[in-house]
């Protein structure tokens, strides 16, 4: 008799499931806050020594979908980004652009595709020091594309942008809504500690690469052993160096298609990074973007209006799944228990041994990510709480940032509440369990990495501060 296989339920049944689990919290956890008090800058932090129980406010399961509802609110730009980014990139899928441009260079590089790999890789590392992955959501089918050209899957192509830029942003080297609003709580000098973030970013970019390069190398020499394999498959879009041919050469059509891609993701990025463009900007440059395609294929305006729906039609899903993610942390909030959970995980960081209480930070760090996914919403949180107790425990000011940094980072690439991790795998059409079972032992490889990271901090004793 043959086994049956586990199967992990759809991404939405899960995300619901982990919602209804912290309604359960709201129940069974002790409601409780910390006094907010504004710092000399006029932000409001907490005061760790201000905690105080209250009434309890549990959630009722019956107003899951209220907060589904308000996730949707809060989240509706980032809806409309992804649904927009689908439907200007099915302009590019349609016209076969990419597909002619990268047989030419498959066809020169023939057995040296692995150099693209860390090329790629670094590329984004580097974007994402400064900014953050939802900034480049847009270049997933792309990626994903050049990957499987070059003879290995899909996940090899996600794995470009996520996990380059994942040790980018989870470093802190120069991250504005991460690194300096933490350190500014911590009465930090603004990027300080810039050098011994940087021989992070150099560790964690070694080890992300070279896990990469193993799993690509395998799935070349045995295509079966992908965990895209069956989807890859039956997606229809078989790519390598002889069917890559078959799509024939570079037309001016299509080369008018590539220029408006071109143009519009570099006009936002520089405009993400230069004037601090947001989804709402994103979404008009789709919109545009698409536009412009239809036309330079020679679609009328009412073809074009009809391509472009039918691409976001296929990321309507994905784009609900942000939606209802974002609804977890509302519940929380709701049931008053995020600040007493926090409190409870700093009381128990006090009885960890001395040279563990670096990885210790980091660990809490991870699990307070957990119920709070934004960057700087998490650190006006835990900071002004496990700055205090670097003091008391003898750890360096620069030392708890850094375990904040570690924590909010690496954990965002396995949490499906994530919205830019869920954004990237919907662009890209694979699955989240598919992902994790790539993920997993890279992201405990992550972690034994940070905490040796966050050790070698403690003895040096990282400053200033």
């Amino acid at each position: 008799m043959k086994k049956k296989k586990i199967k992990l339920p759809n991404t939405m049944v899960l995300i619901l499931m982990i919602a209804l689990f912290a309604v359960l919290l709201t129940w069974i956890i002790p409601a409780g806050e910390y006094v907010r008090v504004e710092n000399a800058k006029g932000i409001k932090v907490v005061d760790p020594n201000q905690f105080i129980l209250k009434d309890r406010t549990p959630v009722s399961p019956f107003k899951i979908p209220f907060f589904i509802i308000q996730g949707y609110k809060n989240t509706f730009s980032l809806f409309l980004c992804i649904l927009f980014g689908g439907g200007a990139f099915h302009f590019v899928s349609s016209s076969g652009a990419l597909e002619s441009l990268v047989a030419k260079a498959v066809k020169r590089l023939k057995d040296k595709t692995w150099i693209f790999i860390p090329i790629i890789t670094i590329l984004f590392t580097l974007l994402c020091t400064s900014k953050s992955l939802n900034s480049f959501i847009a270049f997933a089918p792309i990626l994903v594309v050049i990957a499987r050209s070059l003879g290995f899957d899909s996940i090899v192509g996600v794995s470009f942008l996520i996990l380059g830029g994942a040790v980018g942003f989870s470093t802190g080297t120069l991250q504005q809504s991460t690194t300096m609003v933490a350190q500014g709580l911590a009465e930090l000098p603004l990027f300080s500690g810039l050098g011994y973030r940087m021989v992070c970013l150099v560790v964690f970019s070694v080890i992300t690469n070279i896990y990469i390069l193993r799993y690509a190398m395998r799935i070349k020499k045995d295509p079966q052993k992908s965990y895209m394999y069956d989807l890859d498959q039956a997606s229809g879009n078989q790519y390598d160096v002889s069917t890559l041919e078959s799509f024939g050469p570079m037309t001016a059509r299509k080369w008018s298609v590539l220029a408006i891609l071109v143009a519009t993701l570099t006009v936002l990025v520089a405009g993400a990074m230069k004037l601090k463009w947001g989804m709402d900007e994103f979404s008009i440059g789709f919109i545009w973007c698409g536009l412009a395609m239809g036309l330079a294929q020679g679609m009328g305006p009412s073809k074009t209006v009809e391509e472009f729906f039918k691409g976001a039609k296929g990321l309507l899903f994905v784009g609900s799944l942000v939606c209802v993610a974002s609804s977890i942390s509302l519940i929380l909030s709701a049931g008053g228990i995020i600040d007493t959970i926090v409190h409870a995980l700093a009381v128990v960081m006090l009885k960890v041994p001395a040279i563990l209480r670096g990885p210790a930070m980091f660990l809490v760090n991870i699990l307070v990510n957990v119920l709070i996914s934004s960057g700087s919403g998490q650190a006006a949180v835990v900071i002004p709480i496990m700055v205090p107790v670097a003091d008391m425990i003898g750890m360096t000011r620069q030392t708890a940032v850094l375990a904040y940094n570690f924590g909010d980072g690496f954990s965002n690439y396995v949490l499906p509440t994530v919205g830019s991790l869920m954004g990237i795998l919907g662009m890209a059409n694979v699955p989240y369990d598919r992902w994790m079972k790539f993920m997993w032992k890279l992201f405990l490889i992550w972690v034994a990495a940070g905490c040796v990271m966050m050790m070698i901090a403690q003895m040096i004793h990282l400053g200033p501060m």
